[in-house]
């Protein structure tokens, strides 16, 4: 008797790497967040209102991005939209940091995304997704 869809035996190993990296780019920008906010607290920025601003958005982007590799790994269908949108605003992060000299963070940042965004698009993560590993409904 074959596994049902949602048992780790069917979930393909693209499916486990992305979700991993979906939800390591997540605590990354929390922790960004975090150390962001440390220096929110202790300097003075230019414009409070602004770097608020900043801060909640990264903590948004963060807990959204657990949630996206959450169900991710779990086969939901309109996980693979959210993460191939966040991987071209990776790449597009790490272009602007190879341009400003980080010869270190910028390329990484871009081969993980690559390697992500080239994940998403195969034949076993997008059937793994659109058959529907999940219930129908969130």
């Amino acid at each position: 008797m074959p596994a049902p869809p949602s048992s780790p035996a069917s979930r393909p190993i693209a499916i486990k790497i992305i979700a991993a990296a979906v939800v390591l780019e997540a605590l990354v920008l929390l922790a960004g967040a975090a150390l962001y906010g440390y220096g929110l607290a202790t300097q003075t920025p230019i414009s409070f209102a602004g770097s608020v601003f900043l801060l909640v958005l990264m903590l948004v982007f963060g807990s959204w991005l657990l949630v996206v590799g959450h169900f991710l790994f779990r086969g939901y269908r309109w996980t693979r939209a959210a993460a191939l949108v966040w991987q071209v605003f990776v790449v597009v992060v790490a272009i602007s940091m190879i341009q400003a000299g980080q010869l270190v963070l910028g390329p990484i940042l871009l081969a993980a995304a690559g390697a992500s965004f080239v994940l998403l698009l195969t034949k076993p993560v997008t059937a793994f997704l659109v058959k529907g590993a999940a219930p129908r409904a969130l």
